[in-house]
This record gives structure tokens, C-alpha cells and sequence, in this order.
């Protein structure tokens, strides 16, 4: 008898495990009202064949689920249900107790035609260098081109411990950046762990936001980045953390980690000073940190015509798929990056 066969109530299963996990009473109650209402609708048979149950469901199942949300619920709500049936797809998979993941290539789509979202604000490179040139200040300054360059959250951005970087430049012999061993022989780069959750310790520290990768990534750092981190690196204040993090307020909280609200904070100004944000303005139109999300991903696979590496960078794709690029990250990933990735002072 198959696992499949033995669970009679995967949602249920799939809630205790979270539990043992870890996740929050809150964070399982609205998972299992998602998962519930996805049961019901295929239950229903409203879904694209007869009545069935999440088992037994295929993409068109998971494709008719979505349809049926819109016009009901906004684009981010939809995203945010869509994620989590993924989630409790991708979960059942691994533990072999379902054969597929029939919500994969659903998110897929939805990944694309949320980047290409006709609604929202275009900049083109130019135009961003320019909103680069006005923020002088070197930590503000390195947390953009970050955000920028790479195409992290800002959670994973506030994450960062100085371990998780490594840089050539001989010039800062102040720190060690040459605590990850997931970086040796691959030049200048950026180690972003998938393992950091809210409320939980990691590297001596317990973290306020969580890392939402699928799978750790190694993220090549280029001349410009690297420059913008070695002018913060230069003035950057002591850590009252024994992880060293990589970002570290220089305002109230003076040598704490840096936070995504004082990162968000500070965007918003400096968007405001260009246009880029009004109270009241869709998500859309306003620039956020997650628009940078947005801008690399538009920029840099519209260079390369690889979605792989792209959806590599983000920490986005399957372990199928990130297997692929992680064995062969020197000759595909940091070749490809470096060879496309877009130049704002040059």
C-alpha cells in the first residue's frame, strides 16, 4: 500500500508536520484555511476534470483553482494562496506520499505574467543609475546596488552575515570574508542561505525575518557591487552581533542588523525625492525593495534569454533545476551573470 493510500487526510498531515516544524499557530490556521478551501473546490468537481481530491489532481485542477479566485481576491492575495498550495504540494512530494507536483508549472506562469505585469512602473537602467547617483551614503547606497544586482528580498538582504560574502579586493584585511566554504572557487559573490526563519537562532543570532528560498544560492558579485561593498565595508561600525551581520544600522540602533523596515524606510524616501512613490499609489507604481526584485529579474533575463539562471539567481526553481546550476555554476551561472548584468556607471 502506497503512502498516498494510508494518509486519509493529507491536508491534516501536512499541518501536524508543519507543526513539528516549527511554524506559528497562526501561520498553520491560514494555511489550512487555503488548503481547505482548495480541497473543497476539487471536491466540488469544479475543477478542470470530475470531482477528485488533491492527490489525484493535475495542473488543469490547480490552473481552474486560480481562475476561480480572480475577481474575488487581489493579484498579491491570489499569489499568496497559490504559494501556499505549492508549498503543501512540493512537501507531499518530498515525503513520497504524492507522485507529483501539479502546482509547479502553475506557479511557473504565474511568476511570469507577474513580472510582466503590464500595469507597472518601467525604468530603464539609465534611469535607475541616475536614482543610484542621488543616494550618497555608502550603506544606503550598498543595500540598493544589492538589491539591485542580485534580485534578493529584502529579508534575505537583512539576513546576510559577512561569512556570506566573499570578496578579492585585498584592501580589507579588517574582516574575514572566508567563512563559507559554499564559496570557495567561485571568485566574488554572495552566499544567500535558504535556512533563516523568523523567531528561530542562526549563526548565534535568533532572526526577525525569514529567508524564503527553496534552495541556498550563490549570487556572483560584479566590479560595481563590489566596489559599493568595499566603501561600506570601509565605515562600517562595529556589530553588537556575534553573527556579524554584513549590514549594520548607523542611526539609532547603531551597529545592530540592520532591519526590512528601516530598508523600506529609506527607499521610500529616496523614491519620493525622484517620483517613484505617492501615498495611496498601487504596488505597481510605487518603488519598493521588491521592485528591485522585479527590475532585476525583468532586466537581466530579457539580456540573457535564460529564465534558468535568472530563476536560479532568485532562489525560485526546483531542486531539479537548481541541481543543474549549482554543479555547473562556474561556467553557466557567473559567466552568464557577469557577461549581462547591467552597468550603472559605466
Amino acid at each position: 500500500m502506497s503512502e498516498t493510500q494510508q494518509i486519509a487526510d493529507p491536508v491534516a498531515y501536512y499541518l501536524e508536520d508543519m507543526e513539528m516544524h516549527g511554524r506559528a499557530e497562526r501561520t498553520r490556521v491560514a494555511y489550512e484555511r487555503v488548503l481547505r478551501g482548495f480541497e473543497s473546490f476539487l471536491a466540488d468537481g469544479e475543477g478542470a476534470g470530475s470531482s477528485t481530491n488533491p492527490a489525484e489532481a493535475g495542473h488543469r485542477d490547480c490552473m481552474a483553482w486560480v481562475h476561480s479566485l480572480r475577481g474575488e481576491l487581489s493579484p498579491s492575495t491570489i499569489a499568496t494562496y497559490a504559494t501556499t498550495v505549492n508549498r503543501f504540494y512540493g512537501y507531499m512530494n518530498q515525503v513520497g506520499a504524492f507522485d507529483a507536483n501539479p502546482m509547479g508549472l502553475v506557479m511557473e506562469e504565474m511568476d511570469e505574467s507577474i513580472e510582466k505585469d503590464p500595469a507597472r512602473r518601467e525604468i530603464d537602467v539609465a534611469t535607475m543609475g541616475q536614482f543610484l547617483a542621488s543616494i550618497s551614503h555608502p550603506l544606503h547606497h550598498a543595500v540598493v546596488l544589492t538589491l539591485l544586482k542580485t534580485g534578493m528580498r529584502v529579508g534575505e538582504l537583512c539576513n546576510l552575515d559577512l561569512r556570506d560574502l566573499r570578496l578579492s579586493n585585498p584592501g580589507l584585511e579588517k574582516y574575514e570574508l572566508d567563512g563559507r566554504p559554499q564559496l570557495d572557487g567561485r571568485g566574488d559573490a554572495l552566499y544567500v542561505d535558504a535556512a533563516p526563519t523568523r523567531g528561530q537562532p542562526h549563526n548565534g543570532e535568533e532572526r526577525v525575518e525569514s529567508n524564503k528560498r527553496k534552495r541556498a544560492t550563490v549570487v556572483p558579485v560584479d566590479t560595481e557591487l563590489q566596489a559599493a561593498l568595499q566603501h561600506w565595508l570601509a565605515i562600517r561600525p562595529d556589530s553588537r552581533s556575534p553573527a556579524e551581520p554584513l549590514f549594520v544600522s548607523t542611526a539609532d540602533e547603531w551597529g545592530a542588523r540592520l532591519t526590512a523596515r528601516s530598508v523600506r524606510h529609506h527607499v521610500r524616501q529616496y523614491a519620493e525625492e525622484m517620483g517613484w512613490h505617492q501615498v495611496g499609489a498601487g504596488a505597481g507604481e510605487n518603488v519598493t525593495p521588491h521592485y528591485f526584485r522585479h527590475f532585476f529579474t525583468t532586466h537581466l533575463r530579457d539580456r540573457t534569454g535564460d529564465r534558468g539562471v535568472v530563476k536560479y539567481l532568485r532562489g525560485d526553481v526546483a531542486s531539479d533545476i537548481i541541481d543543474t546550476y549549482t554543479h555547473n555554476w562556474g561556467d553557466q551561472v557567473r559567466q552568464t551573470y557577469l557577461e549581462n548584468i547591467y552597468t550603472f556607471y559605466s
